[in-house]
């Protein structure tokens, strides 16, 4: 089974994705495309994480980066049954404690509606800028999704005693309303892979080529078999840039555009190769064709995809 969800538009504004409508979009915006993802059957609907971006990367990165807790809060609000994910979080950057603070609020307001999606970020002066370990970011990141794990349990009180992080007798409420938060672990590298499939409830593979998930797919399961890790996980892929119907501009000779039944065709090529979520992105000139879009993939698209 195929599920579909979509990084929000507006709240990260990279030149390698952004629309220019973007620029002049906002709250109103991404709570109107939150309600049409909840309102039209999407899995989940995504937000990015940056604390700060240095002024050598601001010309394609942008300097906008909603945070990923406030963003999908006020989202929380305006939508009853969407799934909230961060896409991912950069735990690194902040104490296992602070971020479980967050995440667990988020996810006791929104009635359980969290998947944590974690990665190890890419920024140095990020890092350095709050004091956190950028050369080993790897092993700070799987020190730090064992320690919220706990600290996203059921206990009030929860324990860990790490190389880096140890916490004991210290309570906090609220409690997630999830008894399992779900934790998915995003990139594409080796390290990332294994990662995924040894710590992750799910994996976020970074726009892998089609030709490359194969591969991937089948080393994240040899890993998590050898490791003894039991349950199912999730595995996530990003697809082309999408336009559903004939468009009468230009959206690229990338995305992948026609007809709803060739569109479906195509895309049930990554349940077969043992994807289990979809995350689309439609090429849009403004909030108004993005939802047209978004609705007519749920409608006419999303039936075919299983």
């Amino acid at each position: 089974m195929v599920v579909y969800g979509m990084q929000l538009p507006v709240q990260s504004q990279s030149t390698l994705y952004a629309e220019p409508w973007e620029a002049g979009a906002g709250p109103a915006d991404l709570a109107e495309i939150a309600r049409t993802a909840d309102r039209t059957g999407f899995d989940y609907v995504a937000c990015c994480d940056h604390v700060a971006i240095p002024r050598r990367l601001a010309g394609p990165m942008s300097t906008v980066w909603y945070d990923p807790v406030a963003t999908l809060s006020f989202l929380a609000a305006v939508t009853e049954r969407v799934r909230l994910l961060s896409h991912v979080a950069v735990v690194g950057l902040r104490h296992p404690l602070v971020s479980a603070k967050a995440y667990a609020t988020l996810d006791h307001l929104s009635g359980g509606r969290l998947v944590l999606g974690v990665g190890a970020g890419h920024v140095r002066e990020e890092f350095e800028a709050v004091g956190a370990d950028f050369d080993g970011r790897g092993p700070v990141l799987d020190e730090t999704i064992d320690a919220l794990r706990e600290a996203l349990g059921p206990e009030e009180y929860p324990e860990f005693a790490g190389e880096r992080f140890a916490f004991k007798e210290l309570g906090q409420r609220p409690r997630p309303a999830q008894e399992r938060v779900p934790v998915w672990v995003g990139g594409s590298s080796p390290a990332a892979v294994r990662r995924a499939a040894l710590k992750g409830d799910g994996w976020l593979p970074q726009g892998d080529p089609r030709d490359r998930l194969p591969a991937r797919i089948a080393r994240l399961h040899r890993l998590r078999a050898a490791a003894g890790v039991e349950g199912p996980i999730t595995v996530g892929a990003i697809t082309e840039a999408l336009h559903v119907g004939e468009a009468g501009w230009d959206v690229g000779r990338r995305t992948l555009t026609g007809k709803p039944e060739a569109l479906a065709e195509s895309l049930r090529a990554y349940g077969e190769m043992g994807v289990h979520q979809i995350q689309v992105r439609f090429r849009s000139r403004s909030r108004t064709e993005l939802t047209d879009q978004m609705a007519a993939f749920a409608a006419e698209v999303a039936p075919h995809l299983n």
